[in-house]
């Protein structure tokens, strides 16, 4: 759900710019200066880099490869991905991390 609007992937473009529209307006709302607005991105800026750099990497390829690609193309392509993560370093620690209850600790 985004901005109060469900969109699946198949709708139409107007379904999109509603639900962009409405996520604005909501931001507005809850971020009523330059001040708040800082303060959020720099949150999201500090939990993205918390993550893994090659997880990071993976979400953005995946975001640009299914949005030139078909759904169909793109899930199978998020799998192929996905199968060849299950032996990273990253994922071991993401996954001693999360059973420790600490931030993981990743290299570059």
């Amino acid at each position: 759900m985004l901005g109060g609007v469900l969109c699946i992937a198949d709708l139409d473009e107007a379904c999109s710019r509603e639900a962009l529209r409405r996520l604005i307006l909501d931001l507005r709302a809850s971020l009523p200066d330059a001040d708040a607005l800082l303060t959020h991105v720099r949150a999201i800026a500090a939990q993205i880099a918390a993550k893994s750099p090659r997880a990071i990497r993976g979400s953005k390829e995946m975001l640009n490869y299914s949005r030139d690609h078909s759904l169909a193309d793109s899930l199978n392509y998020v799998a192929t991905w996905n199968a060849g993560q299950l032996l990273s370093a990253d994922l071991r620690e993401a996954m001693t991390a999360a059973r420790e209850k600490r931030a993981g600790r990743f290299g570059d």
